[in-house]
């Protein structure tokens, strides 16, 4: 294990499962720190500053939502929710509180540790301020404004490019449809319906088979995740 390596703070309340994720994450090379209820995740927080926090929702003194805006507040930590609640609300309110992914019990390793990778990543962007995206054969230039699919420049609308501007500022995390509406129409209370009508328009232009997306994707009765 290097010196360097990703810290991730666990906060769940189950013994077994806190062991399952400690050996899971030490297998590739994390740091893990361990916390059964909310006070001791904050404290944890203070304390050791880890690269990511893995939240289980149900813990015994505190609400995950509120947790996860303590959270927030105490900086801009990637957070990745794991809880049994698997319904599209839950999932929402998780990701609108402040939540970067969400992922379902009982969850595979691999999907877990690519949702891991994608928040870490997604914290790098932020903070190193590299203004340009490139995956497969798309990239954005967000400082020019400029999008290419391979070498071709793709001519996108003033809305399409904003949606694609905020799926590349926080490539891997998925985003809601109310955040989407909420910067892009600056109203929350537009229809869905037009972003749909917009992502679908955006992935007719930068996906190679539009039916069948690899940059946009969809998280169904939730929003988008750029991949």
């Amino acid at each position: 294990m290097t010196g360097d390596a990703a810290v991730i703070l666990i906060v769940e309340d189950e013994p077994p499962i806190r062991r399952l994720l400690r050996m899971t994450l030490g297998a590739q090379d994390y740091r893990t720190i361990e916390a059964s209820t909310g006070a001791e995740a904050l404290t944890a927080l203070r304390h050791h500053r880890p690269d990511l926090v893995l939240l289980d929702l149900g813990l015994p003194d505190v609400d995950g939502l509120t947790l996860i805006a303590r959270i927030r507040d105490a900086g801009p930590v990637p957070i990745v929710v794991l809880s049994s609640r698997g319904d599209e609300a839950a999932k929402v309110a998780a990701l609108d509180a402040g939540a970067d992914d969400y992922v379902t019990k009982p969850f595979g390793a691999d999907e877990l540790m690519a949702r891991i990778r994608a928040a870490l990543r997604h914290r790098l962007q932020q903070q190193g301020a590299d203004r340009t995206f490139t995956s497969d054969d798309l990239s954005v230039d967000l400082v020019r404004r400029l999008v290419k699919r391979g070498t071709d420049d793709v001519k996108l609308s003033p809305k399409e490019y904003d949606i694609l501007e905020q799926l590349v500022i926080h490539a891997g995390k998925v985003l809601t449809h109310k955040h989407l509406l909420r910067e892009v129409w600056r109203d929350e209370s537009v229809d869905p319906q037009y972003l749909r009508v917009y992502v679908r328009q955006l992935r007719q232009k930068i996906e190679a088979e539009p039916s069948t997306p690899r940059h946009v994707l969809t998280e169904p009765g939730i929003g988008y995740r750029l991949v």
